[in-house]
């Protein structure tokens, strides 16, 4: 029988609270890295010890340490190698104020569709910031009746940390030979486990919203719960369901029902008249394809990986294209790019029973 995670946490830490956190954010209280010192940081953010010395279980395993020490490494090694040359060789890295384009992007105070068009227009012809530019372009599809309104006050320390990632490791956005990294960063684990596997952008939690209207969310693998956080901040109704066997460090919610996803779904009579959330659903065990068929709703809608990777849902194929041949009952009719963490390329889909 499903139970309920109790508390909102962070392990390590008898300080941690997600609304003093975020209103101290709203304030202007921000305790992004000075100095590129990203373990000051997230012991201040989140109230650890000065010696904290948690060890992080993705990929790869780190402390917050060892996380600076590659940072302070900075593109040695090949740690900031995200674009290659036709030979395979590393290219410049893009200029800081690429970057700052890119991530303007998705800031909640812009309009994306015209600032990704403005991104595109003041590129170099044959700059990375073009081929980044083409390939965001390329995949972005979203019906002229979708208007989303700017906003001035959105918080999201997650969407802060990230910008401040792709200025440090030299990440302008990803293109189209960005399905061929296999390796990330070792800042990534600690994203991971403060806040998610992908960062939420205003437009995609705002594309979730309106999708809703009056129905309520299920998010099946919610994890710890900061995309279901942010979308009760925008008052949306939100069953946040996770078996929570991955580990993270920090947990954003305090009603997580802890169970089986499929099983939620077939025990309530498939969440029809709900709203289905999958963020960066998992590879393997037949995950993805058995919500799908137990989900028996309208909506569905997909954050994850946007390229051939293999990262999120299917091995072998992206979420379109395993709609597209599996589930013709169901149309994409939204596709939006993500805040995509060095590496990564990821987006938003939105898929409508016909």
């Amino acid at each position: 029988m499903a139970s309920k995670q109790k508390r909102a946490h962070t392990e390590g830490s008898s300080q941690f609270d997600p609304y003093i956190l975020f209103t101290a954010w709203a304030k202007g209280q921000k305790t992004l890295p000075e100095n590129n010192d990203l373990r000051a940081s997230i012991i201040a953010t989140f109230g650890l010890a000065p010696s904290d010395d948690y060890v992080y279980h993705a990929t790869a395993s780190v402390t917050l340490a060892q996380v600076q020490g590659a940072i302070k490494h900075g593109a040695g090694s090949g740690l900031h190698s995200w674009y290659l040359s036709e030979e395979g060789k590393p290219l410049l890295p893009p200029p800081q104020t690429d970057i700052s384009a890119y991530t303007s992007i998705f800031a909640p105070n812009t309009a994306t569709s015209k600032v990704l068009t403005s991104f595109a227009a003041n590129a170099k012809k044959g700059s990375i910031r073009a081929k980044v530019a083409s390939h965001l372009q390329a995949q972005r599809t979203l019906p002229s009746d979708v208007v989303i309104a700017k906003s001035k006050t959105h918080v999201n320390p997650y969407y802060d940390f990230w910008c401040w990632s792709c200025q440090n490791l030299e990440w302008v956005g990803p293109e189209e030979a960005t399905a061929n990294i296999k390796t990330s960063h070792h800042i990534l684990p600690i994203f991971m486990h403060h806040f998610g596997c992908i960062v939420p952008s205003y437009e995609g939690l705002q594309i979730i919203k309106q999708k809703a209207r009056e129905k309520f969310i299920v998010e099946i693998g919610s994890g710890n719960g900061y995309w279901a956080y942010l979308l009760r901040r925008l008052g949306v109704s939100v069953h946040a369901v996770d078996n929570l066997q991955s580990e993270y460090r920090t947990i954003w919610i305090s009603d997580t029902i802890i169970g089986d996803g499929e099983r939620f779904l077939k025990g309530n009579n498939g969440c029809k008249d709900a709203v289905l959330l999958l963020v960066y659903p998992i590879v393997g065990a037949g995950f993805t394809s058995k919500i799908m068929e137990a989900y028996k709703g309208d909506i569905i809608c997909v954050a994850g990986t946007q390229n051939g990777n293999g990262y999120t849902a299917f091995k072998d194929r992206t979420i379109d294209q395993y709609m597209s041949t599996e589930r013709k009952d169901f149309q994409k009719t939204i596709q939006i790019p993500l805040p995509s963490f060095a590496g990564k390329d990821e987006a938003l889909f939105v898929f409508d029973r016909k």
